[in-house]
């Protein structure tokens, strides 16, 4: 491990960061997606840094596949946009650039101030960068053809060790973004990180903050988690957490409610069979998602779920509010509908859809 400094205003050398070569991190270079590597070595190429950024170099690190390629750069967006025609600048509070390939967008971000403050729109150096990140085991900045990872605050050794920690300070980090909260449960149970007390404190504390997320990143943040193999705990401590009746009221009312206990137990195994489908390699839609989210509402709660002739348009619209203010496509609540319905009496039979 190498160290990298700066020199103080009394020219005394300060650690910047540390440097972990390929020998240490062990990330095969070949496990790097190939559209991610052109953009890096564009980038690099124009003259600018650029790295791999946040989940990527985190589940990189744990050995495993991420889903998506993040990048940062000090290259500006327009001058992104200049070197990338297949590109579009996305954002207006922090601006984004979209790298659109034939199956996949890369998304660059240029380094943020420190100074800038939750997602507004000023540029800086690496060394803020890293200071607007959420957690440390999603502060590092990984360079493949290099080999290296650049770690300014510990993020390596906290994913070593199973840690959950913020960078941004504890009394601001949730403030800032209330659906921090969401996501550090949710790399608490597909991590198997654990949240640090500071942390736990202030979820506590926080909950309400829920209350002014948008429906569209509540949204976002559902399908994360209804795609991540960890659904039920991932639910379980969402609802332990106070987090769930925000996140969808409808859902955590049954949940809560005494009289409702065949729901819940039916509800939570309903999620676990989801998981199972996704460890076992089967491919799952947004539409068989929404089906198990929604199958013990229907069948067990809804008067539609009465035996008699089920009427469309009416489990339609109870699907949807059941799991508002999360707003998928209709299409996607019709097709989860569809299936429900073609599996009702397995259901009937065997709880299972």
């Amino acid at each position: 491990m190498r160290i990298r400094y700066s020199t103080s205003e009394d020219g005394k050398p300060v650690r910047q960061a540390y440097i972990y070569t390929r020998d240490e991190h062990g990330i095969d270079r070949n496990n790097v997606d190939v559209e991610a590597l052109k953009v890096l070595r564009r980038l690099r190429a124009g003259g600018h840094n650029a790295y791999i950024v946040g989940g990527a170099v985190r589940d990189l690190v744990l050995g495993r596949t991420p889903k998506d390629f993040d990048i940062a750069t000090d290259a500006p967006p327009g001058r992104i946009r200049k070197l990338f025609r297949n590109s579009r600048i996305i954002g207006k509070r922090f601006r984004l650039v979209h790298i659109f390939f034939r199956d996949q967008i890369i998304e660059v971000s240029t380094f943020r101030a420190e100074e800038s403050g939750g997602f507004n729109n000023v540029f800086g150096a690496i060394e803020e960068d890293v200071k607007r990140r959420d957690f440390t085991i999603n502060a590092l900045y990984f360079e493949p053809d290099e080999g290296i990872i650049l770690d300014y605050v510990g993020g390596y050794e906290d994913i070593r060790s199973g840690k959950l920690k913020s960078v941004i300070p504890v009394e601001r980090i949730f403030t800032e973004d209330p659906v921090r909260m969401v996501r550090a449960i949710k790399y608490a149970q597909t991590g198997g990180f654990k949240i640090q007390g500071p942390l736990k404190r202030q979820i506590k504390r926080n909950c309400e903050l829920m209350e002014q997320c948008p429906a569209s990143r509540l949204t976002e943040e559902l399908f994360k988690i209804l795609s991540s193999g960890a659904t039920r705990p991932i639910f379980e401590q969402l609802h332990q957490y106070g987090l769930l009746k925000y996140m969808l009221p409808s859902v955590a009312f049954f949940l809560e409610g005494r009289k409702f206990n065949e729901f819940q137990n039916r509800f939570f195994e309903s999620l676990g069979r989801l998981d199972e489908r996704r460890a076992a390699g089967e491919e799952v839609g947004r539409d068989i998602e929404i089906a198990h989210l929604t199958a013990d509402f229907l069948f067990l709660i809804s008067e539609s779920g009465k035996e008699q002739r089920v009427p469309f348009k009416e489990a339609f619209t109870e699907m949807k509010q059941f799991i508002r203010p999360a707003s998928p496509p209709n299409k996607d609540v019709e097709r989860a509908l569809v299936h429900l319905l073609r599996k009702r009496k397995t259901y009937r039979k065997t709880a299972h859809i």
